[in-house]
C-alpha cells in the first residue's frame, strides 16, 4: 500500500519505517529540512535501538523515502497518517490540537482523489468529528479514522511488530477490511485486530495511558508506606503482580513517570472529561501525586547529605526519563538538577544518549563522557535511569572519595551486598536491610 506519514517525530518515524519494513511504500513528510536531510543520510533524529539500521535498510530498498514536499507526499499516497505533536497547552490541562488542524488544512488543499485519513497522534474524544468539519467541502473524498499507537520508547520497533492489539476506530465499517489488510503481516503473527467506533479508539488510547500511569503512581505511594513500615516494596510488587487480574508490569517503584505520553495524556483525559462535566478524581489524584513524587525524592537528598548542599559533588547516572531513549520530557532530572544547583551543589551527569541541552545553562552542571569520570570525586551518586551499563558498577573501584554515598532510585542494587562493601546506600521503598 502507498502510505504517507505527516510528521517525522517519534510516532511518525517509527511507524513509517516499520510499515515500510513489512512491505509498504512509505513517504515520511516533515517541514523540518534539517531533520529530512539527516534521515536521507540514514541518521535518525531520535534515539531508538535498531531504528537507524531499519531506516537504512528500507531507504536503500526504496520502500521508504523522506521529503519536505507535503503536497507530493499527500498526492502520491492512498492512506495519510497524521503523526504530529499534541502537547499540553501551557498553563492548562488542555491539549493543543493546532498542529493536527493545520495538518488537516494542508491535506484538504492538496487532495483531489479519495483517501483514508488516519489520526495516529493521540487526540481527545471527538477530534475526528472536528476533523470531518474541516473536510466538509470535500467530504466525499475523505474517510477519517482513528488508529492510536501503543509504542514504548526504547522498545518501539518490537511493539510495532508484535503488538498486544491493533486498535482501529471508524464510523464506516467498510474501512476495517482495508486496515486489516494493511496490518495483515502483524495479525498473522497473532496480534489482535480490535475494531470500534472512532471515538472509542480515541478514548482507548487515553484510558490505557492513564491506567498505566495510575499503576506507577500507586506503587510509588505504597513505596512510601513500605519505607516507614520496614517492608520491601519489591515483595509487594511481586505479591500483587502475581494476581492475573492485576499483572506485574508497571509495578516497579521509582521516580515519577515522565516521557512523551503519560504526563500529557493524563492531563488531556482530565481536560476532556471536564468538557463533558465528568470528574475523573482518580486520574486527577494520579497527576497530583506524580508531581509531588519529584519533590519528595529531591528533598530526600537533604536527608542523605544534610541541609547544606553547597559544594557537595553530586553525580547523576542517567537523566532521561527511562533507558534506551534520549527523551527528556518530564524527566525527574529536569526538576532535581536545577534545584540542587540553586542549593550550591556541583553536579555532573553521564547518560549513554549524550549531553543534554536542557542543562546547558544550569550553573555548576557538567556532562561527563563515561561512568568513571562522572563518579570519580562524588559525595553522592544518584542512579536515576536504569540503563544496562549502570547495573553492575564496582563503585569502590571507580570512586576516589572514600565517604561517597549512593542514592538508587531504581533499586538496581542489593542492600546487603552494598552493606558488605561498606557503601552507604539508599533506595526506594525498601528497609535498610533485607
Amino acid at each position: 500500500m502507498k502510505l504517507c506519514m505527516i510528521g517525522t517525530g517519534y510516532v511518525g518515524l517509527v511507524s513509517g519505517t516499520c510499515f515500510a519494513d513489512i512491505g509498504n511504500q512509505v513517504i515520511c513528510a516533515d517541514k523540518n529540512q534539517d531533520k529530512i536531510k539527516k534521515l536521507k543520510s540514514g541518521i535518525s533524529p531520535i534515539y531508538e535501538p535498531g531504528l537507524n539500521e531499519l531506516i537504512k535498510k528500507n531507504y536503500l530498498a526504496k520502500r521508504l523515502s523522506f521529503t519536505t514536499d507535503i503536497k507530493q507526499a499527500i498526492t502520491s499516497s492512498d492512506i495519510v497518517f497524521i503523526c504530529v505533536g499534541t502537547p499540553t497547552k501551557k498553563g492548562s490541562l488542555n491539549v493543543d490540537l493546532s498542529y493536527v488542524y493545520k495538518c488537516c488544512k494542508e491535506i484538504l488543499k492538496y487532495t483531489k482523489k479519495k483517501k483514508i485519513l488516519v489520526t495516529k497522534s493521540t487526540v481527545p474524544v471527538g477530534t475526528g468529528d472536528e476533523i470531518e468539519k474541516i473536510f466538509k467541502k470535500k467530504k466525499s473524498l475523505f474517510t477519517v479514522i482513528s488508529n492510536p499507537e501503543f509504542l514504548r520508547e526504547g522498545e518501539a520497533i518490537r511493539d510495532f511488530k508484535y503488538p498486544d492489539r491493533i486498535v482501529v476506530g471508524s464510523n464506516e465499517k467498510k474501512i476495517f477490511s482495508t486496515m486489516r489488510k494493511l496490518y495483515s503481516p502483524l495479525i498473522s503473527k497473532g496480534s489482535k485486530f480490535f475494531t470500534t467506533s472512532r471515538r472509542g479508539a480515541e478514548l482507548i488510547k487515553y484510558a490505557s495511558n492513564a491506567f498505566l500511569a495510575t499503576k506507577i503512581t500507586f506503587i510509588n505511594e505504597l513505596a512510601n508506606l513500605c519505607e516507614k513500615s520496614e517492608v520491601n516494596v519489591e515483595d509487594i510488587s511481586l505479591g500483587i503482580g502475581s494476581d492475573s487480574r492485576i499483572g506485574g508490569r508497571f509495578l516497579r517503584a521509582g521516580p515519577a513517570y515522565g516521557g512523551s505520553c503519560f504526563p500529557k495524556d493524563t492531563k488531556g483525559l482530565v481536560s476532556t472529561a471536564e468538557k463533558y462535566k465528568i470528574n475523573l478524581s482518580v486520574v486527577k489524584s494520579v497527576i497530583k501525586s506524580n508531581s509531588e513524587r519529584v519533590n519528595l525524592l529531591t528533598y530526600r537528598i537533604h536527608k542523605i547529605l544534610g541541609s547544606n548542599l553547597k559544594n557537595k559533588r553530586i553525580s547523576f547516572l542517567g537523566v532521561t526519563f527511562k533507558p534506551n531513549t534520549d527523551d527528556m520530557r518530564d524527566s525527574t532530572s529536569l526538576k532535581m538538577i536545577p534545584y540542587l544547583s540553586k542549593k550550591g551543589a556541583i553536579i555532573s551527569y553521564y547518560d549513554p544518549s549524550g549531553e543534554k541541552k536542557e542543562f546547558k545553562n544550569v550553573k555548576n552542571c557538567y556532562f561527563k563522557n563515561n561512568i568513571k569520570n562522572n563518579c570519580l570525586d562524588a559525595h553522592l551518586i544518584v542512579l536515576l535511569t536504569e540503563w544496562d551499563e549502570f547495573k553492575t558498577i564496582d563503585f569502590k573501584k571507580i570512586v576516589k572519595n572514600k565517604n561517597f554515598k549512593v542514592y538508587d532510585l531504581r533499586n538496581l542494587y542489593n542492600i546487603n551486598e552494598m552493606k558488605r562493601n561498606k557503601i552507604e546506600y539508599y533506595s526506594v521503598g525498601r528497609p535498610l536491610s533485607n
